[in-house]
């Protein structure tokens, strides 16, 4: 969209917006008017290459290191996000790690990296941005439709990651409903990005578990984020964004 889009004037950050569904939520957002910072970890030049596409729509953009699983970096993150581009409207919460395995074989660095990123890292951004966002903000965080349905062995600590956000999104829904500020959650199903490719050993087997027999693509749960970075009366909900994974 043009700068008179749905979230003209706002501002987005998107952590773990280099690639994947990050990147493609960036775009969205600043199609739909926003201006964009883009938080990764080891992805400078993909980093850079978002920020230009941001930027070629119009809309001001910034790249962000920081390590969410570092329990100063993650919350510095919303804090220079907001200092840069001057408001913060819209946290994104999209960085994330997966480690599958069998139960027996996930190491106390496994366990203690996964909860970091994937929960203590979510939690402390979200803390930091709730000083930020104004009325009408928006916490919006992407889970996992593992967290709805785990088809097989392989996903405990990935799981207990992200069916966490759950209670966190509805307990942050609670905290801070009565200033207008909403928090939902997306769980994307089998989605065709870098880590997961439509074409990848396993994903035939994916596919088959979902009712549309498919992939979804990362532009598709990106919808899902500008929906609800613009609704305006959806909190503490979950939204499945999975082909069916959960039906």
């Amino acid at each position: 969209m043009t700068s008179q889009g749905t979230l003209h004037g706002k501002v987005a950050l998107v952590t773990g917006g280099s690639r994947g569904i990050g990147a493609a939520t960036a775009v969205r957002l600043a199609r739909e008017g926003a201006d964009v910072a883009v938080g990764h970890v080891n992805g400078k030049e993909a980093a850079q290459d978002v920020v230009r596409a941001v930027e070629a729509l119009g809309r001001r953009a910034v790249a962000l290191r920081a390590d969410t699983g570092d329990a100063t970096e993650a919350a510095e993150m919303v804090d220079a996000a907001a200092e840069t581009l001057g408001r913060l409207d819209i946290l994104v919460n999209n960085a994330g790690v997966g480690v599958l395995g069998p139960l027996e074989d996930l190491s106390l660095a496994d366990v203690d990296r996964v909860l970091a990123v994937n929960v203590r890292g979510v939690f402390l951004a979200s803390q930091a941005a709730a000083a930020w966002l104004p009325e009408g903000g928006r916490i919006i965080t992407i889970g996992s439709c593992m967290a709805q349905r785990v088809p097989g062995p392989g996903g405990t600590l990935y799981t207990t990651s992200k069916a966490a956000l759950a209670g966190l999104t509805k307990a942050l829904a609670r905290e801070l409903g009565g200033r207008g500020i909403t928090a939902n959650l997306v769980h994307p199903g089998p989605i065709d990005t870098d880590m997961n490719p439509a074409d990848g050993p396993f994903a035939a087997g994916q596919a088959a578990m979902t009712a549309l027999g498919r992939f979804g693509t990362a532009e598709e749960v990106a919808s899902m984020v500008a929906y609800l970075a613009g609704a305006t009366y959806v909190t503490g909900a979950e939204f499945s964004v999975d082909g069916g994974h959960a039906a």
